[in-house]
């Protein structure tokens, strides 16, 4: 059960989404992470929304979010000036967010079917600036610039320096990790009555501003093809990635779980330097609301986990390549999308997964 509040102040709106449905969710959805406070505020998950559209009359844009989940919360403020169309749109944004590190450090359990806490949370605070260049007919991209302060965290919320078998979660080795990252991110469509096709890559280039802060490059791509095979809907996507330089644990790439091999846990496949995952599924109408669909999903480390810091995929025993396959539901109504997933991993580990998506407002 749930409550949703829209308000006017003058310019400014204000929206307010509470839920209490979490223990509903957790049940059917994720493992414990932690023990938990127990607090009334424990109960709670939702979110805050304040927009302004014409801060200082000229109209600049405000927009303030807080959004809390189960085991996580994310706070963002975001500004945007006034430029004309033919220029980049430039906004200037804080974030800060706590989240569980399950990816990474998360402990496969169930034959790998899910993950469960490994006792690392990463909070991440981020000041920078965005700006998006004038999209052609098919290309879009966006360029940013913004300064990272990572710091790991236990269960309690005390900071970390070593993992629970003693080993760093930090690059630095100290409690924290400082960067500077200079991110591109270049997008392309194209799309018909029958197919589409999906291209995006992300470079992401540390600076180093200071000596012990993080040097490195980072790329990740996805490519993405939809065909109508008649009434059915042929999807295949490849995502594949790399990092060099400097590299802290919690910046490998993490194999497994929802929108990647299902049938496992999120990361229970594997966490690497570099990273190849291939998804392919295919889906039926039963009617206007209601699909069928049938999946594959494979991915890999390609031999990579042994130059993460710590070697975490070892200590934890994970495979470093898995097959999932499975089948699934697609409801589709006015209230959003709604996704049931049945799986099942390279060890003969049944999965099922829920999920909702494009919420409507």
């Amino acid at each position: 059960m749930g409550a949703q509040k829209s308000i006017h102040a003058g310019k400014a709106k204000i929206d307010v989404n509470v839920d209490f449905t979490h223990k509903l969710c957790a049940s059917l959805m994720l493992p414990p992470l932690s023990n938990g406070s127990g607090s009334p505020l424990s109960l709670i998950i939702g979110s805050l929304c304040i927009k302004h559209p014409n801060l200082f009359g000229g109209s600049e844009k405000l927009d303030v979010s807080w959004d809390k989940g189960l085991y996580d919360s994310n706070v963002l403020l975001a500004y945007r000036r006034p430029r004309p169309e033919w220029l980049a749109q430039q906004s200037f944004v804080v974030q800060h967010s706590i989240s569980p590190e399950i990816g990474v450090h998360g402990i496969p359990m169930d034959n790998f079917s899910r993950s469960g806490s490994g006792g690392v949370n990463l909070s991440r605070l981020s000041v920078g600036m965005d700006l998006n260049e004038p999209a052609s007919s098919k290309w879009s991209s966006t360029t940013s610039i913004k300064f990272e302060h990572v710091r790991p965290v236990n269960d309690n919320g005390r900071p970390m320096s070593r993992d629970l078998d003693g080993f760093p979660v930090t690059c630095s080795g100290s409690p924290h990790d400082s960067m500077v990252v200079l991110k591109q991110e270049s997008r392309y469509a194209k799309a018909n009555d029958r197919s589409f096709f999906h291209f995006s890559l992300q470079i992401e280039q540390g600076i180093p501003v200071l000596s012990k802060w993080l040097i490195f490059n980072k790329f990740k791509f996805v490519a993405s093809k939809g065909v109508k095979l008649g009434p059915a809907f042929l999807l295949t996507r490849m995502t594949g990635g790399s990092i060099v330089g400097d590299m802290a644990p919690y910046q490998a790439f993490a194999i497994g779980g929802l929108g990647s091999v299902r049938g496992y846990g999120e990361g229970a496949v594997g966490s690497g330097r570099t990273c190849l995952v291939a998804n392919s599924e295919l889906t039926l109408p039963f009617n206007k609301m209601l699909e069928g669909a049938v999946f594959l999903d494979c991915g890999t480390d390609l031999g990579s986990a042994h130059h993460v810091p710590g070697n975490p995929a070892l200590r934890l025993g994970k495979p470093g390549s898995g097959v999932g396959l499975g089948y699934g539901l697609r409801l589709k109504s006015q209230f959003g999308h709604f996704v049931v997933d049945y799986a099942i991993n390279a060890f003969q580990q049944k999965t099922v997964y829920f999920g909702i998506s494009n919420l409507a407002s």
